[in-house]
């Protein structure tokens, strides 16, 4: 069976706050998230589109539908298309807008299939197709935070992902990994994933770990983070000084 995506090569620079550079041979083309570039080399041009590109024949109704399904998860409904008009390679950057890691996928290897947290697609090689899949549960939906829409990418060729902090890669083996909702990352198909509540009223309450943890189950590959955004939000929100009259002595 033929390559249906761009085959095309990389290298992650940096340690802590990532870049991911990607080679491009003559007209082949990256897909990525509005705003993630950093920089690209000449010969490469960029264009705005509806739509991630991995069906050549979709019409306007169904770039529609797709727009309106990355509008559900909080996402852009364009995307930007980089592609390599010159006669010879050529490299474009992306980066994360937080610092973290950056985690490269190789979907041929992975049975085809991820899903991830909504926000934590990067860009990938033209030809994946990038939507989102509802979890089935409704546990899942009203108390997993970001859970209940992941983003799902489909596909044979690279896909580039970021994540807070460090990453950490586990392989299941019919295994139950019990994970905060905010640390996934993403997973293969072969992962259930399910919401259940924290055990006892202490440590639901006082426990410093949420109401809800995240159950995934199964074999396959599960991707984690150690710092998710939100995590490192909250944090920056408790301690940062007030400007309202009442700290400033005022009346």
């Amino acid at each position: 069976m033929s390559q249906q995506c761009d085959l095309v090569d990389y290298e992650i620079i940096g340690q802590s706050m990532q870049v991911v550079e990607i080679e491009l041979d003559p007209q082949e083309a990256i897909v990525a998230e509005a705003g993630a570039m950093n920089y690209y080399q000449q010969g490469i041009e960029f264009e705005t589109k509806m739509g991630d590109g991995s069906d050549a024949e979709q019409g306007i109704f169904g770039k529609l539908w797709a727009a309106g399904k990355r509008k559900l998860t909080g996402e852009s409904v364009f995307m930007t298309h980089f592609t390599n008009f010159g006669t010879g390679k050529a490299r474009a950057a992306f980066a994360a807008p937080f610092p973290g890691s950056i985690v490269a996928m190789d979907m041929a290897e992975l049975g085809g299939e991820i899903l991830c947290q909504k926000d934590s697609f990067l860009c990938a090689a033209r030809g994946t197709r990038i939507g989102i899949a509802f979890q089935k549960r409704l546990g899942a939906g009203f108390f997993g935070g970001e859970g209940f829409i992941l983003q799902r990418l489909n596909g044979d060729g690279l896909a580039f992902v970021h994540a807070g902090g460090t990453v950490i890669r586990k392989e299941l083996n019919n295994e139950t990994l019990t994970v905060d909702t905010g640390c996934i990352v993403g997973f293969t198909k072969d992962i259930e994933y399910d919401i259940r509540l924290a055990s006892g009223l202490k440590s639901m309450f006082f426990g410093g770990e949420g109401l809800f943890l995240a159950e995934l189950k199964g074999s396959g590959t599960v991707w984690l983070q150690s710092l998710p955004f939100s995590r490192l939000a909250d944090r920056i929100i408790a301690h940062a000084p007030s400007i309202g009259g009442a700290d400033m002595g005022e009346d």
